[in-house]
């Protein structure tokens, strides 16, 4: 019997069934656990990328517009009417429940820095705004609590409920994406907010002068300056051409500028912007002399200027037989800017008969006034209304007999469109940043106009030429016809800026 027990006590024989037994519910537990976190690993990463996909969607609609929540929304729903499969329930659909949409104003300049699905960091700083005019991100999070058709709260073949767990995981993917805006057909000028003060109180944006129709109707003078800029000045922004007098000329700063970040530039001869700008009213001076067949430096199609003869410089004729756009009334130098027109007949009859044979002035509809179309006819509206109705070669008064026909370029005849007396340009708060408007800083503009080229360029010494630095400038004029922005014609924002939308997280 000793012997019998001492032999079985001995005998290893099946000794690695009982091993196997043993070890078996831990390798199939360990077998089942790499294939839930297999499931899992493709869930998320398709939720992702579903998140992804959403949060582009909603913040390429996010350009401050009144209406881009609006759109934003629209579009993430639209999205999500995609029948596209996730987890293995339902009908496997991502429904508009089953996230977290959010707008913010900005994010954590730290991606280590947590964002909830509401738009509240770990420090609790709260993005989240329902200001269309203000969000530029969309922040997208699959909620936690599980998508309506069972696809977020995941269930596992690993039986985690019977060591005490749950047989559910929650997938949790989140997306930030952001609103990128770039400007690409403008030139390397800024121009310094007219509307700004130095009481916050008072100053407007140039969106908000726009939107209220100050700006409509008034003549604009900017000049150089190189110390204390404001408003009534300009200033030069880097640009990717060699020559910032063919960067103006050409309509093009040969790079695209970030819409929330420029650079100055100093130590340019302003003669270069006087010959770049004149090109558009058919005056090729200078090294210039020699594009006059070049379509990227045509004329506009209406050149008319109160000018006799001449394809060099700008040398108005004082007999009153031909006359430039007029000059705006009651100009102030400290803001850069004359009233606004109030009398159409009063403001316009002289000019008009002079130029177009002793007619009186037509109704002429003021078609870029963002507020009514009943108000007097800006510099830029009658200049489109001489287009449009076939006036551009009524001769003026003798003996000038101006037209306001190209005469100097040889080169193709211009076309209307692109309209070559409009330029984009930044407008800058120039007071607010005066510190960094003579070196090589970045700043941010206030937005950016489409303005309109009343008349050409002149030097204040007359006799010399236009890129001779020793004759100091007279101011630009120009009028403003549209700006950036939800509260413009958007004529701007069709036509110059390239938006984008970028993922951020």
């Amino acid at each position: 019997m000793l012997r019998t027990i001492r032999e079985f006590w001995n005998d290893q024989r099946g000794i690695a069934m009982i091993l196997v037994a043993i070890m078996l519910p831990v390798l199939v537990g360990f077998a089942l656990l790499a294939i839930d976190m297999s499931r899992a690993s493709g869930l998320h990463n398709d939720l992702q990328k579903g998140a992804d996909a959403l949060a582009l969607a909603a913040a390429a609609e996010l350009d401050g517009r009144s209406d881009s929540i609006f759109r934003a929304n629209n579009a993430v729903t639209n999205l999500l009417a995609n029948r596209t499969l996730f987890s293995t329930s339902g009908d496997h659909q991502l429904a508009l429940s089953d996230v977290t949409v959010t707008y913010l104003t900005g994010i954590p300049a730290s991606d280590n820095t947590r964002l909830s699905a509401a738009g509240i960091d770990s420090n609790d700083v709260n993005w989240a705004s329902t200001d269309p005019k203000a969000v530029t991100f969309a922040e997208v999070t699959v909620n936690a609590s599980g998508l309506a058709d069972g696809a977020g709260a995941f269930e596992t073949i690993f039986p985690a409920s019977f060591i005490g767990g749950n047989n559910t995981m929650d997938i949790r993917p989140q997306a930030v994406a952001g609103f990128v805006q770039s400007i690409c057909e403008t030139v390397p000028i800024f121009m310094c907010n007219p509307f700004e003060t130095t009481d916050p109180g008072t100053s407007q944006t140039i969106q908000q002068a726009f939107a209220s129709g100050d700006t409509y109707g008034r003549e604009f003078r900017i000049l150089k300056v190189d110390s204390n800029p404001g408003p009534g000045n300009f200033g030069l922004i880097d640009n990717n051409l060699s020559s910032l007098r063919d960067a103006i000329a050409i309509g093009t700063s040969g790079t695209c500028y970030n819409r929330d970040a420029l650079t100055t530039k100093t130590g340019v001869t302003l003669g270069q912007v006087n010959t770049g700008l004149n090109t558009r009213f058919d005056l090729y001076s200078g090294s210039l002399n020699k594009q006059n067949k070049n379509w990227q430096y045509r004329p506009a199609s209406n050149v008319r200027k109160g000018q006799k003869t001449g394809c060099s410089k700008y040398d108005p004729v004082t007999d009153g037989t031909a006359l430039p756009l007029p000059p705006g009334t009651n100009y102030v130098d400290s803001k850069g800017m004359s009233d606004k027109i109030t009398n159409a007949t009063t403001f316009w009859s002289t000019y008009w008969s002079v130029n177009h044979k002793g007619a009186a002035f037509p109704n002429i509809p003021s078609a870029t006034n963002p507020i009514s179309q009943t108000q007097p006819a800006s510099r830029y509206d009658v200049y489109k209304y001489e287009i449009a109705n076939g006036l551009v070669g009524d001769q003026s008064k003798n003996p000038t007999k101006e037209t306001g026909t190209p005469s100097c370029f040889k080169g193709d005849t211009p076309t209307v469109d692109p309209d070559r007396r409009l330029l984009n340009m930044a407008i800058v708060d120039c007071i607010a940043n005066r510190d960094k408007l003579n070196g090589h800083v970045q700043i941010k503009p206030d937005g950016y106009a489409s303005v309109f080229l009343n008349t050409p360029v002149q030097k204040q010494d007359n006799t010399k030429d236009p890129e001779d630095p020793s004759a100091g400038e007279k101011p630009i004029s120009l009028e403003i016809v549209d700006v950036d922005g939800g509260f413009a014609n958007n004529t701007l924002v069709d036509k110059a800026f390239r938006n984008e939308a970028q993922l951020y997280r």
